[in-house]
């Protein structure tokens, strides 16, 4: 979501100024989504979620109230103090914990009509990259190893109280590009260590005991399985994972392309090619029943393509389900 701004405090000023022809576009593309839950990337964070606040006030004066609002801190510019790219200053958008101009820079929100449980939640962006398990971390500084969290932005886990009272726990990420670096491809490592998380949390190899069924793994993976840079081997088995399902969500653009084989090192495996880099995804734990899934892209001569391409880089995907009956309480 183009919610991102040069400095902080400016989307908070947009948004109260209401003239932002991206944050209108914004606007009108949620409501033609009209989800239940939403997740969206790159909106800049400020501690009282201020902004957060102002952009969920536009939604209901348009019709669309949000009435639960959470946002992880995220570390994307949150200052490391160390020289991370090597360019001998320690202050540069690189040296921080994420990419970022300033903290909070292009941070995540959820916006709800579902009460979001966060007192909860499990905060995992403070885990650090070299205790990940099998971690493909490029060599680094002893010092800089002993602060580098592996979150460019946030790992989340959010549950969401459901009209019968249960939970449906949100597992949420957004990962940095695997572009923008040198021959060292730290960010590619980066990238595939950020998916590869949510491989051993699924598995039980972390310290955190694995997520309770049902649970929707959601998030900007800046990855394609099939096409483009980086390394897809961690994101192939995330969606071939047992405990998932991919929806495979296609757009409505008309685009129809052939399947198409994915990592050579991963030759079983084939991907349906969706149209264009797939690159943010809704995966439903299996106990979940995928009634619906979709990507919100008309094509070209849509009116609407305009708006959407205003709103955002990416295309917004939505996924309806039915979460599982409630089990019958015990006779007394």
């Amino acid at each position: 979501m183009g919610l991102e701004r040069p400095g902080p405090g400016l989307l908070l000023q947009d948004i109260s100024r209401g003239k932002d022809p991206a944050i209108a576009a914004a606007v009108a593309v949620l409501i033609r989504l009209d989800a239940d839950i939403l997740v969206l990337t790159g909106v800049d964070y400020d501690p009282n979620l201020l902004a957060l606040t102002a952009f969920a006030q536009r939604l209901a004066e348009a019709g669309l109230p949000y009435p639960h609002l959470h946002a992880p801190r995220p570390n994307s510019g949150q200052p490391t103090g160390h020289d991370v790219d090597g360019n001998g200053t320690t202050h540069d958008p690189a040296d921080a914990q994420g990419w970022g101009r300033f903290p909070g820079a292009g941070g995540t929100a959820i916006l709800s009509r579902l009460p979001l449980m966060t007192d909860r939640a499990t905060d995992h962006s403070t885990y650090l990259w070299r205790d990940l398990p099998g971690h493909l971390m490029p060599p680094i500084t002893p010092a800089l190893a002993a602060i580098q969290r592996l979150s460019s932005h946030s790992h989340l886990e959010l549950p969401v109280a459901l009209p019968d009272g249960l939970p449906l726990t949100l597992l949420i990420w957004h990962a940095t590009p695997p572009v923008f670096d040198g021959p060292e491809d730290r960010n590619g490592r980066r990238n595939h260590d950020e998916a590869a998380f949510w491989l051993h949390l699924l598995d039980g190899t972390l310290p955190t005991p694995p997520p309770t069924q049902p649970f929707l793994l959601i998030g900007d993976a800046n990855l394609d399985p099939a096409d483009g840079d980086g390394r897809p081997a961690a994101l192939a088995a995330l969606l071939a994972h047992p405990m998932l399902q991919d929806p495979a969500p296609r757009g409505s653009h008309g685009r129809t392309e052939p399947t198409q084989k994915g990592d050579p090192d991963l030759d079983t495996v084939f991907y349906p090619r969706l149209g264009g880099l797939r690159l943010d995804y809704i995966l439903p734990s299996r106990d979940l029943a995928v009634t619906a899934s979709g990507v919100l892209w008309p094509p070209a001569g849509d009116p609407f393509a305009g708006t959407l391409a205003t709103a955002s880089r990416h295309y917004p995907v939505w996924v309806d389900i039915t979460p599982p009956a409630a089990p019958n309480p015990l006779p007394p």
